[in-house]
């Protein structure tokens, strides 16, 4: 598994197709962090909601890499499609880990901050609950699921817009309401930890949607 991954990470850093929604990552947090110094929670929720449309992003442009044969045949090096799926979720999960050790760090240095433990645990929650979520939706609408890309995008748009303004029903609403609200990260700490559990049990159902359909069609 950890070869599949690093196969993968290593694909995906070849193609330069993780520029983009890099770039756009790095945008987002400098307009949206730089000069501020409010509580770190609401900043932390601004750096989240960023991360929400890349991990899409790279989670779609990970599985786009390959085509159908090229796939077929790193499913048999494998042994099974389940395996090339987790180390799919898994790579894009790296990724995003890594998107999040940035995005806890440029608010330090763009904005005046007072930064405590709490602060760091609440920002880390946070992007890692928009992260899985993102992912799910970037499985949901990847290759593997719709052949035809234009519709997967817009249906990408509409899951992107649900997730940030359900009220009361998606966590990364709720979530970012929460911290927009609070005023020390401590106070949501917890809340935020259960909506990040929340957020990795969407991702593994729609791990195992995707995985059905898969099977399916193969």
């Amino acid at each position: 598994m950890i070869a599949l991954v690093r196969y993968m990470f290593m694909v995906l850093l070849l193609s330069q197709r993780y520029l983009a929604p890099l770039l756009l990552f790095l945008g987002l947090v400098v307009v949206l962090t730089s000069s501020d110094t409010g509580p770190l929670a609401g900043t932390y929720a601004s750096v989240a909601g960023a991360l929400l449309p890349c991990s899409v992003w790279l989670t779609m442009a990970l599985i786009g890499l390959e085509d159908q044969p090229h796939r077929s045949i790193v499913v048999v090096s494998s042994g099974s499609h389940c395996r090339v799926l987790l180390a799919t979720i898994a790579t894009a999960t790296v990724w995003c880990v890594l998107l999040t050790a940035v995005g806890l760090t440029l608010p330090l240095m763009f904005g005046t901050h007072a930064l405590g433990l709490a602060d760091l645990a609440l920002g880390a929650e946070a992007q890692l609950t928009c992260a899985f979520i993102g992912v799910a939706i970037g499985l949901a609408c990847s290759r593997l699921v719709f052949r035809r890309q234009g519709y997967a995008l817009v249906l990408a748009l509409v899951l992107l817009l649900a997730v940030l303004l359900g009220k009361s029903v998606s966590p990364v609403n709720i979530m970012l309401t929460n911290l927009q609200n609070a005023s020390d990260s401590a106070d949501v700490l917890v809340s935020t930890g259960v909506l990040l559990a929340v957020a990795a049990g969407l991702l593994a159902a729609a791990a195992a949607i995707t995985q059905a359909i898969t099977l399916r069609k193969g």
